[in-house]
């Protein structure tokens, strides 16, 4: 990698050009026998739609390190079209914050609702699995300057989280 290559790899980027959109249709082999969308279907779209983000932002190879706490809100059902959203919030180094928002269309009563949130860190790296540093973001909007700060208070719970489990495994 030349020096060129390298400040443009990690010149700081806004957050728009992170931004991704995802759109699936719930057809029979996605869904359970109540005709729901599997939970695991949607855990998967949703780690996708976060690694759009991340690659666009990193411009480089990006793994999975983290998803935090899911929630399913409200079933999606087949035939429902499914919106994931995604963005970086912030960067820390070699890691990226992304949040995925993830909503259902119904586009016979014309009605959108919340399915679900994650936030999922995301590492770059090249293709030996060695870490690499990624370009800072640029909160413009309100809204992402508000995710941008929540980024560094949900890091520390990651990290306070992950020294008690670490804890437990070694009592057990």
């Amino acid at each position: 990698m030349t020096d060129n290559d390298q400040t443009r790899l990690t010149r700081p980027r806004p957050v728009c050009e992170s931004i991704s959109e995802m759109t699936e249709i719930v057809l029979p082999n996605d869904a359970n026998p109540l005709n729901a969308l599997l939970g695991g279907r949607l855990m998967h779209w949703i780690d996708l739609a976060g690694a759009m983000a991340a690659h666009r932002h990193s411009r480089q190879y990006v793994v999975t390190a983290s998803i935090d706490h899911l929630d399913f809100l409200v079933p999606v059902r087949v035939g429902d079209i499914v919106v994931l959203r995604s963005s970086v919030n912030r960067v820390f180094h070699t890691s990226m914050e992304v949040g995925v928002k993830v909503w259902v269309e119904n586009y016979h009563t014309e009605q959108s609702r919340h399915v679900s949130s994650a936030y999922l860190t995301f590492v770059a790296v090249d293709t030996a699995g060695n870490r690499l540093p990624v370009a800072p973001v640029i909160p413009e909007t309100e809204d992402e300057k508000r995710r941008y700060k929540g980024a560094s208070r949900r890091r520390e719970i990651r990290r306070a989280e992950w020294a008690r489990r670490k804890e437990i495994s070694i009592t057990e």
